[in-house]
């Protein structure tokens, strides 16, 4: 749509969440003019990338009551995509070759991630905007405005009248369980992914991970190096999926799904395998959960993890422009759509770009979930953007006026998963795309961004 003509607007904002989203979310607000407040639970900046060694006390995240830890980062975790093309735009996530403490590698560890968005945040000075180790307990609109309820690490509770609110706690703390036929009455351990930590307490037990994509490849193999045996139970595999990988330590095998689990310790495979296992993790994603939102039953997120309605991905369109989320889709260039998304989202704040009526955006809801029953999508997908992401984020781009995505970011992301699937053992350290990370550090010298170009990549491969 074409820019509004109306004066510039400025917006008193919560953002909720100082993650990577919550960030740039109130980088760009700011930028726009607006004042904004951040809340977060943590002590610090980074959301999901702050590692803790300790887990909940249901390993499988199902008790309502249990004391929450937000983030699921293990130990061992590195990313599953190339640095050059995680960063935000203005800011390239690339090596820090004067501090010997940072991880220079191109698929670095959890850690350098987390001294990134700090990095970003000091050097944008975010922090001021931060209210550190207050958790949001309720967001509900009032008034045409919106009260939100906070609670302090003291216990102590306030009410703030805001004129938005933009959601960016992220979707990566409430754990999806897989549904195992018989596995009620099976004895042995289960434990989700976002209590996984270290492989320690899987020694010399047989395993049987749920899930092969990024984190059940990690995780399986990670458990692998102390395990009796690691069994992984794939729901994309042929029912008659069964293989021995003689890496990374000859005890991991590949099935397709689990058949049933039984009262005996044995699970049963589709390709007609049984083994008796200790535990089970179930590396099988989340749930989307927003347990402080109270829209009048407006908005709700269904049995298929469908969060509705949202007009692209952001807006509910009854309750905008006061209410939006920042980084709800799946995709792979996270940062980057945060940073598109929360340009958007400061943009119609101010009223320099103007929303449809909630009555067309309601029609283009409609009108693509109608599109996605026709691929053949399923509705558990509704979020996940995958090969269309560029093509979702270069249209918000084009409606707030900013910079469209970079081919070569896409192309990475298309790459480096293809290297996943095909080589889960190496992919992080040996690669095919050179032209790409050239392309990426041309772009990166062009807008004087960075002083010289860091040839480690391509003189040594890793």
């Amino acid at each position: 749509m074409a820019p509004a003509q109306n004066p510039i607007i400025s917006r008193h904002v919560a953002v909720i969440g100082a993650g990577a989203a919550g960030l740039v979310t109130a980088r760009e607000l700011r930028r726009e003019g607006h004042t904004v407040v951040v809340f977060d639970r943590e002590k610090h900046v980074g959301g999901l990338w702050i590692y803790s060694p300790k887990a909940e006390s249901d390993p499988l995240g199902l008790d309502p009551t249990r004391p929450i830890v937000h983030s699921s980062v293990y130990e061992s975790l590195r990313t599953n995509l190339p640095r050059e093309c995680m960063g935000f735009r203005d800011f390239p996530f690339v090596p820090r070759g004067d501090d010997v403490s940072r991880d220079p590698r191109r698929y670095p560890s959890h850690k350098e991630v987390l001294a990134y968005l700090r990095d970003f945040a000091r050097e944008f000075n975010i922090e001021e905007m931060i209210r550190f180790e207050t958790e949001v307990v309720r967001v509900e609109p009032v008034n045409e405005k919106w009260r939100v309820r906070s609670k302090n690490s003291g216990g102590f509770s306030d009410d703030e009248i805001f004129d938005n609110v933009v959601v960016c706690s992220g979707h990566y703390t409430e754990p999806n369980v897989a549904r195992v036929p018989g596995v009620k009455s099976w004895p042995g351990k289960q434990i989700h992914s976002h209590n996984y930590r270290v492989p320690g307490p899987f020694k010399n037990e047989v395993v049987v991970v749920i899930g092969n994509f990024a984190s059940g490849a990690d995780i399986s193999r990670d458990i692998a190096k102390v395990a009796k045996e690691v069994h992984i139970a794939s729901r994309s595999s042929d029912p008659a999926m069964y293989e021995k990988l003689s890496v990374p330590t000859n005890n991991l095998w590949t099935h397709s799904e689990i058949e049933t689990a039984c009262e005996d310790g044995s699970i049963v495979f589709k390709n007609g395998k049984v083994v008796y296992a200790d535990t089970i993790v179930y590396c099988t994603g989340y749930k989307y959960y927003f347990p402080f939102l109270e829209t009048n039953g407006y908005m709700s997120i269904d049995e298929d993890n469908r969060v509705e309605p949202l007009y692209k991905h952001v807006f509910p369109p009854a309750l905008a422009p006061g209410l939006s989320f920042v980084g709800l889709p799946a995709m792979g260039i996270q940062f980057v759509m945060f940073e598109i998304q929360s340009k958007w989202v400061a943009a119609v704040l101010s009223g320099r770009v103007t929303l449809p009526s909630q009555e067309k955006m309601m029609e283009d809801l409609i009108a693509s979930y109608a599109t996605l029953e026709a691929l053949g999508v399923p509705k558990r997908h509704t979020h996940r953007l995958g090969k269309i992401q560029c093509k979702y984020l270069n249209w918000i781009a084009e409606e707030c006026g900013c910079e469209l995505v970079e081919p070569w970011r896409g192309q990475q992301v298309d790459r480096g998963y293809e290297r996943l699937v095909s080589n889960p053992e190496h992919y992080r350290d040996e690669w095919d795309d050179d032209d790409l990370i050239e392309e990426a550090y041309e772009d990166f010298a062009r807008k004087k961004l960075i002083s010289s170009r860091p040839s480690h990549y391509l003189e040594t491969g890793r």
